[in-house]
């Protein structure tokens, strides 16, 4: 064996036998030989016996967030961009990004952007490759494009594209719209998640008549079994005294005229919107806030007759002047 051999094999046993005496070390107390402990919320190494610590400012390599069960872990996990209901394949595909650049920012050849516009058009065929993922596909653009014109939030819209998904799982789209089943879909969503809109708001984004989202919204329901709730006016409070600027106060007294006709039966078949808006009118008067019939009609989507008949009710129900 030669002498640079022999020099690198020692080398080599002096480091081991270095790194293994510094993991004694570590692992017992060098005052006491007791046990260590990793406090991994204080990032330190402390003795169990006596107490003493034996490092500290630690670097915690792992993740900032806590998880307590294997689904909260993989929702906090930022490895890869997360699924969404919101894409027909749930956000896992890949897409050829639209830039002609390469990736030092170059422009592309005529060439080579022919030859990448090729792989885009076949890159979105292989994503849809049946024509359930393209009903999906179209289906969930349309409810994307709705949501955003009405201002809904993205529960709303996560939890539309699964009842569309069980819709079109369970084969109930033959002999109804796209447009219809999906603007369907949006309206019971937004009910559930207590951020309603009135079939008149709907059916002005949607693509299909006031008459076949209601026949389809009520098919939809029957079939799925969902549990929609009647639509509270209380719902519609925060999205009227918001596009009037009003006050709190006004909000907090449109409340209590809700919740003194619900108390006095006034709610049983009366359209809730026109509750809502008549309460944000009467509110409105008695905290002494200028407002008008004619635009809380145009916040509302409800006529001017509407709000002077609920509002006449809604302070006869609370013994009031009209």
């Amino acid at each position: 064996m030669s002498e640079s051999t022999t020099r690198t094999s020692t080398r080599e046993r002096d480091e081991k036998i270095t790194e293994s005496t510094e993991q004694e070390a570590v692992e017992t107390c060098p005052e006491c030989s007791g046990n260590v402990v990793t406090d991994t919320e204080h990032g330190e190494t402390v003795c169990e016996d006596c107490g003493l610590v034996v490092e500290e400012d630690e670097i915690d390599r792992g993740p900032e967030w806590r998880a307590f069960n294997s689904a909260e872990k993989d929702r906090k996990s930022r490895v890869g961009a997360p699924t969404t209901n919101m894409m027909h394949d749930k956000g896992l595909s890949t897409n050829i990004g639209w830039q002609n650049k390469d990736a030092y920012g170059r422009s592309l050849s005529s060439e080579q952007r022919q030859k990448m516009q090729r792989l885009r058009t076949w890159n979105e065929r292989f994503r849809t490759r049946d024509s359930k993922e393209r009903n999906l596909k179209q289906a969930l653009g349309e409810i994307d494009r709705m949501a955003s014109a009405l201002g809904l939030p993205q529960n709303v819209r996560e939890t539309s594209s699964v009842i569309y998904r069980r819709a079109l799982g369970d084969d109930l789209l033959p002999g109804r719209s796209i447009e219809g089943v999906a603007t369907a879909a949006l309206y019971a969503a937004a009910r559930m998640a207590g951020n309603p809109r009135s079939l008149d708001e709907m059916a002005r984004v949607s693509r299909v008549e006031k008459m076949e989202l209601t026949r389809t919204y009520r098919y939809i329901v029957r079939e799925l079994s969902l549990e929609v709730q009647p639509a509270d006016p209380e719902h519609y409070l925060p999205r009227f005294i918001s596009d009037l600027d009003l006050s709190e106060e006004t909000q907090r007294q449109a409340r209590d005229l809700v919740e003194g006709a619900r108390q006095s039966g006034m709610l049983s078949g009366k359209s809730p919107v026109g509750i809502a808006a008549a309460a944000v009118y009467a509110a409105a008067l008695l905290t002494n806030e200028k407002v008008t019939q004619s635009q809380v009609s145009d916040v509302a989507d409800i006529s001017e007759v509407t709000i002077r008949n609920r509002y006449k009710e809604l302070l006869e129900a609370e013994d009031l002047p009209a």
